[in-house]
């Protein structure tokens, strides 16, 4: 893929200064710019870089003003991290804009398949599928029985899709995420344990993105839902009948036990766990490694430690922590010169 230096400009409404007929074909850091790359200039700290950088073409904020010699052809434009973003996703959609079924997957006779679909090598696609229009499908990858997946999604390699899902447009779901598998639940009789049956399913709402390897188990009864734009990092586990909010975002390693409702807008850290059967208020925000017992039910509010506390609550109980053996070595002190 090439573009000049015009088209570049015409795209994000920049001012060009230099050759319009200046042709790049890849995205580089500033720092690490080559010929015929393109990048951009956000972080004043970068700026040194502009100076010495080979990219050909460099996206810069119009109120850049140069102090030495700049080689590169600048666009100038309002913003230019965001306009950066944007050229990502158009590069990101057209290299990833596959198309055709491969001749060694399967897909059952009664699956309906939508427009413009690409379906990859060795993929499965099962009984009763409903799979909407230009729907990305990658080796590999497996859709259960059922299952209902809507308009420009995309699976990438090694998805894992239980029967009896649903999964709505504009969806993300990255290499070894598996939805649907059983919640965790079993019954003790005596000295054993029987299984209880998860008959429930999962649902995710449009926008939702799921990083690599995470697992959203299926409801016991009804559905564990994700509802609208929810975003989850790498190896996040949501149990049985969990229900995130609108717009929440989970970073990695985080577990969240079964029935436990989230709020939208919640920032969630990595590493956090959460408790079963609790509620987490909207606009929630919880630090790295932070443990929920309890319900949040205040929103807004920010909360560390494990158990959770209110941060301001946190940072005044850690400086007593921080200094407990100073503390202990007075006390001891103290009870011998009582003695």
């Amino acid at each position: 893929m090439k573009f000049s230096a015009k088209q570049i400009a015409g795209m994000l409404n920049g001012t060009l200064e230099g050759d319009a007929e200046a042709v790049v074909s890849t995205l580089s850091r500033i720092d690490a710019g080559e010929p015929g790359s393109l990048t951009f200039l956000s972080n004043p700290l970068y700026t040194q870089y502009i100076y010495k950088t080979q990219a050909s073409i460099v996206i810069v904020n119009k109120t850049f003003v140069a102090e030495h010699p700049v080689t590169p052809v600048l666009i100038r434009v309002d913003n230019s991290e965001a306009a950066f973003a944007k050229l990502l996703a158009v590069y990101n959609q057209i290299k990833l804009n596959k198309t055709g079924i491969a001749g060694q997957c399967h897909i059952s006779g009664n699956a309906v398949i939508g427009r413009d679909a690409y379906i990859g090598e060795y993929a499965y696609i099962g009984e009763n599928v409903k799979i909407g229009d230009n729907v990305k499908i990658y080796p590999q990858v497996y859709i259960g029985d059922n299952t209902v997946i809507g308009d420009n999604t995309t699976l990438f390699a090694g998805v894992k899709v239980y029967s009896d899902n649903k999964i709505g447009n504009n969806c993300i779901l990255h290499a070894g995420v598996v939805i649907g598998s059983d919640g965790f639940r079993f019954a003790i009789e005596g000295e054993g344990t029987r299984k209880i049956p998860q008959i429930g399913n999962v649902v995710l709402e449009d926008d939702v993105e799921l990083g690599a390897n995470c697992a959203v188990d299926r409801a016991t009864l009804g559905s564990t839902i994700l509802r609208k734009g929810v975003k989850l990092d790498n190896l996040v586990h949501i149990a049985h009948n969990v229900e995130i909010g609108e717009k929440t975002y989970i970073a990695a390693g985080t577990g969240v036990a079964g029935s436990t409702k989230i709020g939208r807008n919640c920032l969630i850290s990595g590493h956090v766990a959460i408790t079963g059967h609790i509620t987490i208020a909207d606009g929630t925000v919880l630090g790295g490694a932070t443990g929920v017992s309890k319900s949040l039910t205040q929103p807004g509010q920010s909360y560390l430690g494990s158990p959770a506390l209110e941060v301001s609550r946190f940072r005044r109980a850690y400086i007593f922590f921080r200094n407990l053996p100073e503390i202990v070595q007075r006390l001891e002190k103290l009870e011998k010169e009582r003695k």
